[in-house]
């Protein structure tokens, strides 16, 4: 199992609204199978262990008994399919083993190397193929984690020397701290990776017990037992979890455990207070005596979920519990039970992009199961922050086909900004806060798909303007826009860009957001007296330190480190940015267009309406999914219909009388837009059979 703190999502909560209302009754409070129904794998299974990227794609990794190797899964939506194309990645059995995901979308996998081998294998699939990395250890390994620093290196967690960590540094393994963290032979590895620049992991040795480090720890700085004492005691059997961790989007630590014997087996969170290690609800809660195979998931909002399983009890079947602070009780989620057989390696984590939760365990086969969470987002009325620095409201719009609220706020230059990056999923808690980093847009393009930072790479378009991107969703090498006209602007909306000017994703947010100006950033470096990455994040705006993605390699540089921010205002060698360097502020600086970068809006209020004075209109699309008519309900005229596939390329469609004829398109899924008369525009996600 792994808890992995980069599956960055797009959106906070799911989308609400008439649109999203049919699917979220229709799967509320029922666990349903994902893509196939019953067992994914080709034959039985164990070890299993789930991660979920910022697109909302599922991974699951097994020991797949068919073909007696370690197996990779990956869900986009639609469909499961082996990552790097077929089944059995390994050289041999892999038993025990470990995935994660870094924001680049790379994946990592990590198993004990087989009978008559010794050691940990580590495997990263880079888009493309597999390749096999150094050894992480080369004695045998057993229980063993993976998680990825928001740099994107690799840690990785062993048993053996009683518990070491090592990370991934030019291409070779160095150790984290000295070995024997547990002090001695540690069962049911975890490790999660936290955005204060801690790595912590979680094993059974004489109690329940967490270590941390820094992340930049040499071989002899110390592991600390956090609270300094153990969680609880937990009894242990074999290779099933009796105990796991989570970390919140505040950095707060929970663990999972099953009691022993002498309190029945039953189950305990706690959480770490800073101080000491305090009781979630109830202890030693659960349907029965006798659980185990534990996981615990944990949203931004901080709602607690668990998952274990019957030990010779209950059929073996697996229940869901979750922790409703009012009554501080835990309770069945879900209904009694999940699987309706033996369940064995349970994995539960959080989708924040369809705020799902999402269940794999080993039932003959994999088994992926979810269930719709309620939203919890408090409504937004898009109303602007009040006239003092630092107030706060919110506005909700649609940014990559999905309905999202972000938080705004006044700041010292009396402006109304954004207070999050596009593409965020919240308003920095940190400098470093991995959630608060956003996407990385190349100057002059839209909400395309090339800001996520695990988009493809692909070479100047020609005509090497925004004519010639003809929806390209890739991330351009090499000088994009290359001619560095001054008079190019990036201020067009996705239907009236130019060959001279770039469409501004700012304008998604409302009619009255832009791209800010150099003179904006200046205004506002000014007065928030911005001069390095703290000062950056402790201004109203909160501005992390999301660094950029190179426009030579695609290579991400400084991220953690350094903010970079993009103008709207061009140069002779490229586009202005602010730049927020160790000890610097820079509205001025000079970059070339093709450089990643982030986009903070602010909002130009001197004419038109502001987006709290357009009037929603309620809109309903159905049937979705569809053989291939969408009927349209409003009491709205509608301006104008885009339907395009989930890279951003856009289709051919007839639209009339409120009607959408999307027979001729294939099978799949697409994002319908709708421009209303009143400048409103919704998206929807549809499934065309």
């Amino acid at each position: 199992m792994f808890k992995n703190l980069q599956s960055k999502a797009k959106q906070i909560g799911a989308g609400i609204g008439i649109l999203s209302i049919a699917v979220s009754t229709l799967n509320a409070q029922q666990w349903v199978d994902v893509g196939s129904t019953g067992s994914i794998s080709a034959g039985t299974s164990s070890y299993n262990n789930l991660a979920i990227d910022a697109q909302g794609n599922y991974y699951v990794s097994y020991y797949d008994v068919s073909v007696q190797k370690g197996s990779v899964q990956k869900f986009n939506g639609i469909s499961w399919s082996y990552v790097g194309g077929s089944a059995g990645i390994t050289t041999s059995t892999a038993t025990y083993n470990s995935l994660s995901l870094d924001t680049s979308g790379n994946v990592y996998y990590t198993n004990q190397w087989g009978y008559p081998n010794a050691g940990m294998e580590v495997r990263k699939f880079d888009g493309t193929s597999w390749s096999l990395l150094p050894l992480a250890f080369t004695d045998t390994t057993n229980y063993q984690a993976s998680a990825i620093a928001p740099n994107n290196t690799p840690y990785v967690y062993g048993s053996v020397g009683s518990g070491t960590v090592k990370r991934l540094v030019n291409g070779a393994w160095e150790q984290v701290g000295p070995t024997n963290i547990a002090g001695g032979n540690p069962t049911h590895a975890e490790m999660v990776m936290g955005t204060n620049g801690k790595v912590y992991v979680c094993h059974i040795a004489s109690g329940v017990k967490v270590f941390e480090n820094s992340l930049t720890a040499s071989a002899t700085d110390a592991w600390t037992l956090v609270g300094g004492a153990s969680v609880g005691r937990a009894f242990t059997e074999g290779a099933n979890a009796t105990s796991d961790i989570a970390i919140g989007s505040d950095n707060t630590l929970y663990v999972v455990y099953s009691s022993t014997s002498a309190n029945n087996r039953r189950l305990n969170v706690k959480k770490f207070n800073g101080t000491t290690w305090e009781q979630i609800g109830n202890a030693d809660f659960g349907i029965s005596n006798d659980l185990y195979n534990v996981s615990i998931a944990v949203t931004p909002s901080g709602k607690l979920y668990t998952v274990a399983s019957g030990w010779s009890v209950n059929g073996g079947k697996n229940t869901v519990y979750e922790f409703d602070a009012t009554t501080n009780t835990w309770a069945n989620f879900g209904g009694d039970f999940v699987s309706d057989g033996t369940a064995l390696y349970n994995d539960l984590q959080y989708d924040a992009v369809n705020n799902t939760l999402v269940l794999t365990y080993s039932q003959s086969g994999v088994r992926v199961k979810k269930i719709q969470l309620p939203n919890t987002t408090p409504a937004c009325n898009n109303a602007d922050p009040g006239t003092n620095p630092g107030d706060t409201g919110c506005v909700t719009f649609n940014y990559q086909g999905h309905q999202v609220t972000y938080t705004t706020v006044r700041g010292a230059d009396g402006k109304v900004w954004l207070q999050q990056n596009l593409g965020s999923r919240q308003v920095a808690t940190s400098m470093a806060d991995v959630e608060s980093y956003g996407d990385l847009f190349q100057w002059g393009r839209w909400d395309d798909g090339h800001q996520n930072r695990n988009s493809s790479m692909a070479n100047v378009p020609s005509p090497n303007t925004p004519m010639g991107l003809n929806s390209s969703g890739s991330f351009i090498l090499g000088s994009w826009w290359g001619g560095n006209d001054l008079s190019d602007q990036w201020t067009a909306t996705p239907n009236s860009f130019s060959s001279t000017n770039g469409a501004d994703p700012c304008k998604a947010v409302g009619q009255d957001w832009k791209m800010p100006s150099q003179a904006d950033w200046t205004a506002t470096k000014n007065a928030e007296g911005i001069n390095n990455p703290a000062t950056a994040y402790a201004s109203k705006l909160k501005l992390p330190a999301g660094g950029n993605r190179s426009f030579i390699d695609g290579a991400f540089e400084f991220t953690g480190q350094r903010g970079y921010f993009w103008s709207s205002t061009t140069t002779g060698i490229g586009a202005k940015y602010f730049y927020v360097g160790t000890t610097i502020g820079n509205p001025s600086a000079g970059s070339s267009r093709g450089q990643g970068q982030s986009v903070r809006c602010i909002k130009d209020v001197t004419t038109g309406l502001g987006t709290s004075d357009i009037r929603k209109i309620a809109v309903g699309i159905y049937p979705n999914p569809t053989n291939g008519i969408l009927n349209i309900k409003t009491d709205s005229d509608i301006d104008k219909v885009n339907v395009t596939n989930i890279v951003g390329q856009k289709m051919n469609i007839q639209f009339s009388n409120n009607t959408i004829n999307m027979q001729e398109l294939q099978k799949g899924v697409y994002i319908v837009e709708l421009q209303l008369k009143n400048g409103q525009i919704i998206s929807k996600k549809v499934i065309k059979n």
